[in-house]
């Protein structure tokens, strides 16, 4: 299924005027506060009227200027998350999601016990929502959205009001929910990590327009987007497959540019992944360098050099036929001779791909 969306609406000092199409997979809507993502969400929810434009979900019209076309939100058949999981606090957890399926009004809805493990919220279902903690009110809140059988799913920041921690309890759900539901999840955040593990498609917003939108892979490794996401948080993201689990406490990934090794991660063999390296941890070198601690030295091609700041560059590589950026300042890529279709080392080190930058499921 595919939203498609072409949208302006005028606010007093702001002025939104957004396209894009979201297919099935997770899109991210990434801004600062401020630049109208959940303007956006919300005009997709029926929440809000755009001033112009349309949006079509899977071939049903939700709102047409043209022709005056608006279905209210209880015709749109949407699944909303909000930051805070606004649950029934007097019904127990089965009550709350019981609530979710009574919307599907009779039609074939998603299997309750399926949702319920894939969540891991049966232990829960007889307790009120007081007594769960953020991270499982969450899932809850999505548990009931999705046994409301929508056509999409949207998601406005739900982890904005978690800590480290329940983030952390959080996202291997959010993942399995992307690769397993197959339905279309709009999901609104600020948060280039988040966005870097679950994203299938990003749209990039600033000051209400859209200033790209694409792949993730594609959208994430382009220097151009550099200056939206944060200089420190510009990266990449590859494609992984554990390889196996090693004695000294590694795991030994493979991809396509060669084998990485990370402190263990807590997957099965055969597990694809995704891997966030961001450019300030990616060194350069000319020939392979030998008798130093790092163990990651991947063979690659510079694609392309973009110079960053005053004394900045970010040097854009092919490795295996994915992408990875690294952060290096003007004077070193004077002295290297950079330039593109050159042959390079780029060195990681294992420790500074965190545990957070790792996420289940292939880039694609």
């Amino acid at each position: 299924m595919m939203l498609s969306l072409a949208i302006r609406h005028r606010f007093a000092g702001f002025t939104l005027d957004a396209a894009f199409d979201a297919p099935a997979g997770l899109t991210a809507l990434f801004g600062q506060s401020g630049s109208g993502k959940t303007t956006i969400i919300n005009a997709v929810a029926g929440l809000m009227r755009p001033d112009q434009g349309r949006i079509e979900a899977g071939g049903l019209v939700l709102s047409d200027s043209t022709t005056g076309r608006f279905l209210p939100p209880h015709r749109r058949s949407l699944g909303y998350v909000f930051q805070e999981a606004r649950l029934f606090p007097h019904l127990t957890v089965r009550q709350n999601l019981l609530y979710g399926r009574w919307f599907a009004r009779g039609r074939q809805g998603a299997e309750m016990a399926r949702i319920v493990e894939m969540l891991g919220i049966g232990p829960l279902l007889l307790r009120r929502p007081g007594a769960l903690s953020g991270g499982e009110r969450q899932r809850v809140a999505l548990g009931r959205a999705i046994l409301s059988n929508p056509r999409i799913l949207l998601m406005d920041e739900p982890l904005a009001a978690l800590d480290e921690a329940r983030k952390a309890e959080i996202l291997p759900y959010l993942e399995r929910l992307r690769d397993e539901t197959g339905l279309p999840i709009l999901y609104v955040s600020h948060s280039p990590a988040e966005v870097a593990r679950l994203a299938t498609t990003v749209v990039l917003i600033d000051a209400g327009r859209v200033t790209a939108a694409g792949p993730a892979g594609a959208i994430l490794s382009d220097p151009a987007t550099a200056p939206l996401l944060g200089l420190r948080e510009a990266g990449a993201i590859i494609s992984a497959r554990v390889e196996a689990q090693e004695g000294d406490g590694l795991t030994r990934l493979g991809t396509a540019a060669g084998p990485v090794w990370l402190p263990q991660v807590d997957a099965a063999p055969g597990t694809a992944l995704r891997l966030r390296i961001l450019a300030q941890d990616v060194m350069l070198a000319r020939t392979r360098p030998e008798g130093i601690s790092a163990l990651n030295v991947l063979a690659v091609t510079i694609r392309d050099l973009t110079p960053i700041g005053d004394s900045g560059m970010l040097v854009r590589l092919e490795a295996g036929g994915e992408a990875l950026l690294a952060r290096i300042t003007r004077r070193s890529a004077t002295a290297l001779g950079l330039a593109p279709g050159q042959s390079l080392y780029a060195v990681l080190k294992a420790v500074s791909v965190a545990p957070g930058s790792v996420g289940i499921g292939s880039v694609s």
